[in-house]
């Protein structure tokens, strides 16, 4: 069985050094930890040694992106020369691993029209298979309408974008995840709930904001089981009611994005999303090098799902061909 990962990162040293040159009210809080130990290393290894972890925690491919928080938060000259440099290098890798390795492009929401002309050449001049994007640019949120030239390019290309956590703006750290210490509060604001209320509210904003009726060809993947939304979408759905949407939140949820588990192998979770969106929308990613499970980890947690056979090759690699298939290049 072929397992292809969605949500598996890298980083270059000029993105780091970017990184660093923002304002600290940019900053990520996470950004220590994509330049030490382990992790670090192996964000920035795009060669062999990635290529031996795949074979240890069982996967087959790896479609990489820049790790978060991406180029969003940087000035809109530097996200555009970083996008760039990142897909040339993103494209390059991929040429030289076509068995092992897939890309997801890196864009510059600081200058959404440059985003999406980047787009439409990683798509069709450097076969990248979509792009990843990080909610919030700075203060301004995924719906917003400069951001639609983004939305428009992917629908017309068939391309999917995947959605992916970011930090909370400072002052929703301040006030909601602050008061219990530097690190517990760093934590709070991301891996431990921050990141995926922060995630699934950029998703809903973009339902409520209607892009999904303007653009019915969008198609969005999420990670860790849909950033919380799933399992509180009946709950949501009564927000349809003061909208004038076509349809309801839920079915538009349902018809335009997956998800996937991020390296949360929780069998719990996975029998919730077959419940709520049925096997067709959900596809694998692992979350490397975050959560790196060896000993063929990734692979256990699939052989040990209770699935059809038919469904366990959806989830582990059917799906993402399929969509990858309708992909259009030219």
């Amino acid at each position: 069985m072929k397992i292809i990962g969605l949500e598996e990162h890298f980083v270059t040293p000029d993105v780091l050094a970017a990184w660093h040159a923002l304002d600290p009210r940019w900053q990520d809080p996470g950004l220590q930890h994509h330049e030490r130990g382990e992790i670090g290393a192996r964000l920035l290894d795009l060669a062999e040694r990635r290529i031996a972890d795949m074979d240890e925690t069982g996967m087959d491919v790896q479609v990489l992106s820049l790790t978060a928080p991406g180029v969003h938060s940087l000035e809109p000259g530097d996200a555009v020369a970083q996008q760039t440099a990142s897909n040339d290098l993103l494209a390059a890798t991929v040429r030289r691993w076509p068995d092992r390795l897939q890309g997801l492009a890196t864009l510059a929401t600081p200058d959404p029209q440059a985003a999406a002309a980047e787009l439409r050449r990683a798509v069709t001049q450097l076969g990248l298979n979509g792009a990843m994007l990080f909610g919030r640019t700075r203060d301004r949120n995924l719906d917003h309408p400069d951001n639609w030239p983004i939305f428009e390019a992917a629908a017309a290309l068939r391309a999917p974008l995947y959605i992916h956590p970011q930090a909370p703006v400072p002052a929703v750290r301040d006030a909601l995840y602050s008061g219990f210490g530097d690190d517990v509060d760093a934590a709070l604001a991301t891996f431990g709930l921050g990141w995926h209320y922060e995630t699934g509210v950029q998703i809903l904003r973009m339902i409520l904001a209607g892009v999904f009726d303007r653009y019915p060809d969008l198609q969005l993947i999420t990670g860790h089981w849909g950033e919380v939304v799933l399992f509180y979408l009946e709950r949501i759905d009564g927000l349809s009611r003061v909208t004038t949407l076509e349809r309801p939140i839920s079915e538009t949820f349902r018809r335009h994005v997956s998800v996937t588990p991020s390296g949360m192998w929780s069998q719990r979770y996975l029998r919730w999303a077959l419940d709520v969106l049925g096997p067709e929308r959900i596809l694998f990613s692992s979350d490397y090098p975050y959560r790196f499970t060896p000993n063929s980890g990734a692979r256990r947690f699939l052989d040990a799902a209770d699935l059809s056979e038919t469904d366990r090759h959806a989830i582990a690699h059917g799906n993402w061909e399929r969509m990858v298939a309708g992909i259009r290049r030219d």
